[in-house]
């Protein structure tokens, strides 16, 4: 049975989809099949891995809105183990549309109920935003991995989801957890990269991932390509910091 994790931050340019590539193609490295759905209308998930969301035929948008299954909208990728329900800008109407729709807030559950015995985890890459898209995830997550940039406005944010992710477990998914707290854009020379650490690391303690993100070209430029860093440049800085990320979620999901 798949573990679903929603990679989830309301605020723009923390990592988010950038963990979301990277984390799942280094879990399918590490021999774990992986279904990646991309939710966020501008569909980068799913570019970053060569994959074009604008001419699919079905997206992630049809698992929301038209009733599809995941088996009947997700696309093999060429990178090991690892599966993707597309994202395209038809996302940009599924919030108006579900408003008055039965169940809206548990589409995504219901597309994706049929799969989860052929995975080992399901990643969904949320857009940056609380809306009923973000709900649907967090009504089918297990858990939500929370990415946060080494800034000054990051505790403002983060303490924000982690007030939605307790309003959800009291009225929507009882289950939802926390998966874990990973600090993106990590500059080790700067005072408020440290302090925004020190500061994270008080308030949630082991929640808070070992395994930091820095600052790294080759992050940056694998998207460009349509690839995720392990296979643009698995010697990178970047690419070993998934890698080690991939093995504290193994080994985290492995002790529950």
């Amino acid at each position: 049975m798949a573990k679903v994790i929603a990679i989830a931050n309301q605020k723009g340019g923390v990592g988010k989809t950038t963990t979301a590539i990277k984390l799942s193609a280094c879990l399918g490295q590490k021999g774990k099949k992986v279904l990646l759905i991309d939710s966020d209308p501008q569909g980068n998930t799913s570019s970053g891995l060569g994959i074009d969301g604008k001419n699919a035929q079905l997206s992630t948008y049809d698992c929301l809105i038209g009733g599809k299954a995941a088996e009947e909208v997700m696309v093999e990728t060429e990178y090991k183990n690892l599966w993707v329900c597309p994202g395209n800008i038809n996302l940009a109407g599924a919030e108006l549309e579900l408003v008055d729709a039965e169940n809206r807030e548990y589409q995504l559950k219901y597309a994706i109920s049929g799969v989860k015995d052929h995975f080992d985890f399901i990643i969904i890459d949320c857009p940056p935003s609380l809306g009923l898209i973000t709900l649907n995830a967090f009504g089918a997550a297990d858990s939500v991995l929370i990415p946060i940039q080494c800034e000054y406005y990051a505790l403002e944010g983060l303490s924000q989801l982690t007030r939605t992710v307790k309003m959800v477990k009291q009225g929507l998914n009882k289950d939802l957890k926390i998966e874990g707290i990973l600090l993106t854009m990590f500059d080790a020379r700067t005072n408020l990269s440290m302090q925004v650490v020190e500061e994270v690391k008080k308030y949630f303690g082991a929640t808070v991932y070992k395994t930091m993100i820095p600052r790294n070209v080759r992050l940056s430029v694998a998207p460009s390509y349509g690839m995720p860093v392990i296979a643009f440049d698995k010697s990178s800085k970047g690419a070993k910091c998934y890698m080690n990320l991939a093995n504290e979620v193994i080994r985290m999901n492995r002790s529950k």
